[in-house]
């Protein structure tokens, strides 16, 4: 397993990494970097045209990458919220649409929560490959996906369920996924 300094530097040389989450283990990489991010889809087996979420440490680090994000209320915990993106920003990570983006703020403490304060902002998505379990520990990782990684971060055993998913781009808030929260519980965080 790797320090959070040996993932930092990872991530910081455009690498892909391992990483725990409040929920699953998530496969991430630099956001910036569209060759990073084209990678990661790759070696997962998933479509390019398939977005993949922004992971940060703070709403600040949202916010420096995407000034669009300032004043908007994006809550810390299990949900991936799915917000207006107008000026395209980062199209390698918004697939097929362009006008969206999905972020995420993890509820996590100890190496995650050092090492997501230290890169700001990953690109993640859960680290299995296409269609397969979602991780809850290292292990379950499949091998692949850590002989493809820069480094892993053992965070120990997650919950395994991933991240609610709620749309805020229409008129409406409505969740795409439901996962470790409850929709309706969702909708009343998101709304607050």
């Amino acid at each position: 397993m790797s320090s959070v300094d040996e993932v930092a530097s990872a991530i910081a040389a455009g690498r892909l990494v391992v990483i725990p989450t409040d929920t699953v283990y998530g496969l991430s990489c630099r956001p910036d970097r569209e060759e990073s991010v084209r990678a990661l889809s790759a070696v997962k087996g998933r479509s390019p045209e398939q977005p993949i979420a922004l992971v940060a440490g703070s709403l600040d680090a949202l916010v420096e990458l995407l000034p669009e994000l300032a004043g908007h209320h994006v809550p810390r915990g299990p949900f991936t919220l799915v917000l207006p993106n107008p000026a395209r920003r980062l199209p390698w990570l918004t697939g097929a649409h362009l006008e969206t983006i999905g972020v995420r703020i993890p509820d996590v403490s100890g190496d995650a929560a050092d090492l997501l304060a230290r890169v700001g902002v990953v690109a993640a998505t859960s680290a299995n490959l296409h269609g397969g379990a979602d991780p809850r520990r290292v292990a379950d990782v499949p091998r692949d996906l850590l002989d493809a990684a820069g480094a892993v971060l053992d965070g120990g055993e997650l919950p395994g369920t991933p991240s609610t998913v709620v749309d805020l781009t229409g008129p409406e808030p409505h969740v795409l996924r439901e996962g470790a929260i409850p929709a309706a519980e969702a909708l009343a965080h998101v709304r607050q």
